[in-house]
């Protein structure tokens, strides 16, 4: 993981000296009974805590280690998704590191804000494409454009950024099967159509394939299984391409970002007003009857409340996208989070459901 701020840092040593606590009056004598079983002395208690206690600390609050750079100089990365949001912010980002930038745009042709704003640079190595990732056509448009436009296509496409994305809420009954294939189109088939149709060139420079999924790839949550559903097939899909890709020399890395939504105005009052309004209308009358306006209204109140939530700055996932392509030893997973999320996400991932489930739901 990246580097956290102090504030967080103290956070998180908060947090690991609880842990530590905790741990110190239940682990001695499970260890003890351990060793016993396994006929060993009895191993050292303190060492034992002390040295989770450091792992903790030094995996979450320790800056990045140095693992190799390569040149950015020649290199082109092509990114989906770049009229709002990650999208945008990274493709000015990539083009201030040296990339040439291929800017994916799916309101290019209606004039959009993003893609105007990408054009107005005025600069020959930032390319500014019409892209709407359910389309084979433009797809294929694009790759060709790609392709010709590359210095020496023989070298290759150097990076693929999957960013485009669409996110929604709601429960379940109230949820329609056309919302759930909308994300599932976008977030997921989308991921898979653009991957496929430049790998070819991404082997070819031995490149970088990176996704941006989400801390809701890893765990669910209430009101947000449409999202969820879409995220979690976009990291399995990135597991069995990194797989496959191995022989090839090709680095495949996941982005799981936590809550952006004050910096990306991915949800907004008005946006919880009109998904609010469409999930009643088009709701089953048993689905209204059982569950009630109330119910209903408070769920509505909890999406709200996260309007205007999360980080303000999008410099840790632009930091860790920006990584997973220049280092020469990407990870395989970054998790650009606040630290009560990632604990949330771990807690969530290796402990039993029983527990999360009693924490957190």
């Amino acid at each position: 993981m990246a580097s956290i701020p102090g504030r967080r840092v103290v956070v998180l040593v908060l947090f690991s000296v609880f842990l530590t606590v905790v741990l110190g009056f239940g682990l001695p004598a499970l260890l003890n009974s351990i060793m016993w079983l396994l006929g060993l002395p009895e191993t050292s208690v303190t060492e034992c805590i002390v040295g989770l206690y450091l792992m903790f600390v030094a995996f979450i609050a320790m800056p990045r280690l140095p693992r190799g750079w390569v040149k950015v100089d020649g290199k082109a990365v092509l990114i989906t998704g770049c009229d709002t949001g990650f999208g945008l912010e990274l493709a000015k980002h990539l083009h201030k590191v040296g990339f040439t930038v291929f800017a994916g745009c799916l309101l290019k042709d209606k004039g959009g804000e993003g893609a105007q704003e990408l054009q107005d640079m005025h600069s020959d190595r930032m390319k500014v494409l019409q892209l709407d990732v359910c389309s084979d056509e433009q797809t294929n448009q694009a790759v060709e454009y790609i392709r010709h436009s590359l210095g020496d296509p023989e070298k290759g496409l150097w990076a693929v950024v999957n960013n485009a994305g669409l996110s929604t809420f709601g429960e379940v009954e109230f949820t329609s099967i056309d919302t759930y294939r909308q994300l599932y189109e976008v977030n997921l088939i989308g991921t898979i159509r653009i991957t496929k149709a430049v790998l070819p060139l991404i082997r070819r420079a031995k490149g970088r394939v990176v996704n941006i999924a989400s801390m809701y790839g890893r765990m669910g949550n209430i009101m947000r299984s449409p999202y969820c559903v879409s995220k979690w097939g976009v990291e399995v899909f990135s597991d069995c391409l990194r797989y496959e890709m191995k022989t090839w020399g090709v680095k495949v890395s996941v982005i799981e970002p936590g809550n952006f939504i004050v910096a990306t105005g991915i949800l907004t009052r008005d946006i919880v007003a009109n998904t609010s309004n469409k999930l009643w209308t088009e709701a089953p009358p048993g689905v209204k009857e059982d569950y009630g306006k109330a119910h209903f209204e408070q769920q509505m109140a909890l999406m709200r409340s996260y309007c205007g939530s999360g980080q303000k700055d999008m410099a840790p996932v632009l930091d860790d996208i920006t990584d997973a392509i220049t280092s020469k030893r990407p990870y395989t997973r970054y998790m650009p989070m606040e630290p009560h999320w990632w604990i949330r996400v771990e807690i969530m991932t290796l402990l039993p459901s029983a527990i999360s489930d009693l924490l957190y739901f």
